[in-house]
């Protein structure tokens, strides 16, 4: 019998040359109906900060809008960074879109900064403290979400209303050894992001699950692995496409750079320098780029070496249209 790969999505609201940040975010709602149409799993937004090329800043309002205009898939945070709220807020907020939007809702959680040192002094008093205090958050955050607070406990009569019929389902978001080991802890759910670092992460989502086994036998281990694909009809034109992406990602260090998505054409023409194209060789080794058979061949590789239970895919082009054709692609390659 053939396995079946699920298959899901996290979009970041990019904004790209010839764009408003309000056709950025209009673009992640339609992609979201888009999606649901072709049978994804789920549908992730993300939470950056003072970054003028992403538009997501608060994804539970955004989460809100997508819920409205879809009816059946999830929808979830990829993250909310936990360092910069009381956990009563994020629960609140979280059992309102499970109200709202019953069975739907994830809740991922992070703890990077999501922007620059400015950016954290700006959203909380003490960041470094929130990061410290990372795991007692999340204890605190699923104590108020499963309401088991210890009687004698100070929080025990308080309610993160409204109470939904069913609470959102929690993620942990992770590139290391140490998130996985601390998702399996706190028994979560656990989010490798694989396009952000593929660095050891067969190794630490398998760790992930032996511990989860080791302290929560009643609990299933669940994986998420987040990739970058960019597929098109032929590899020529996906790797044209793709150039976008990639001097995305260098004008993101670049204090003065335009750091909306550039054109394909702009990709195309733009004087790299020998440190540039060295960075591109780095982003194609984390990027899955091809025609349909390409990137089921390569889907299904990376599956023999991760065996996650899902894969998120994060797709940054300069064309909505570009973005939404690779996606159909994408699935009805792995259909």
């Amino acid at each position: 019998m053939k396995e079946t790969i699920k298959l899901s999505i996290l979009d970041q609201s990019p904004i790209s040359i010839g764009m408003e940040a309000a056709d950025a975010l209009e673009a992640t709602i339609s992609l979201a109906k888009h999606a649901e149409t072709l049978d994804y799993e789920r549908f992730w937004v993300a939470e950056h900060h003072d970054l003028f090329g992403l538009a997501s800043s608060n994804p539970s309002v955004l989460i809100s809008a997508i819920g409205a205009r879809t009816t059946r898939i999830r929808l979830g945070a990829g993250a909310v960074l936990l360092p910069y709220y009381k956990a009563f807020h994020v629960a609140e907020t979280y059992n309102l879109l499970s109200s709202l939007y019953p069975d739907r809702i994830d809740l991922g959680l992070g703890r990077a900064p999501g922007g620059s040192a400015e950016v954290s002094l700006a959203l909380s008093d003490n960041y470094l403290a929130g990061v410290r205090e990372f795991p007692d958050k999340i204890t605190e955050l699923t104590s108020f979400l499963k309401g088991n607070f210890p009687g004698n406990h100070q929080f025990s009569k308080l309610s993160p209303t409204p109470i939904p019929q069913d609470s959102p389902q929690v993620w942990l978001l992770g590139t290391s050894e140490k998130s996985g080991e601390l998702a399996a802890e706190k028994g979560l759910k656990y989010a490798f992001g694989h396009f952000m670092t593929d660095k050891n992460g067969p190794k630490i989502t398998r760790n992930y699950r032996k511990k989860m086994k080791e302290l929560h036998p009643d609990q299933e281990a669940e994986v998420i692995v987040a990739i970058n694909v960019i597929c098109a009809e032929t590899t020529e034109k996906a790797k044209g496409i793709a150039m976008s992406q990639f001097l995305w990602k260098i004008r993101q260090s670049m204090e003065d750079a335009d750091h909306r998505v550039p054109t394909i054409s702009t990709a195309k023409e733009y004087p790299y320098t020998e440190e540039d194209l060295e960075k591109i060789e780095e982003y194609k080794k984390q990027t899955i780029i091809g025609d349909p058979h390409e990137v089921k061949e390569e889907l299904q590789k990376l599956h023999k070496k991760y065996q996650a239970d899902e894969y998120m895919i994060v797709t940054i082009v300069h064309n909505p249209d570009d973005k939404r054709k690779s996606y159909t692609l994408i699935k009805e390659a792995m259909s």
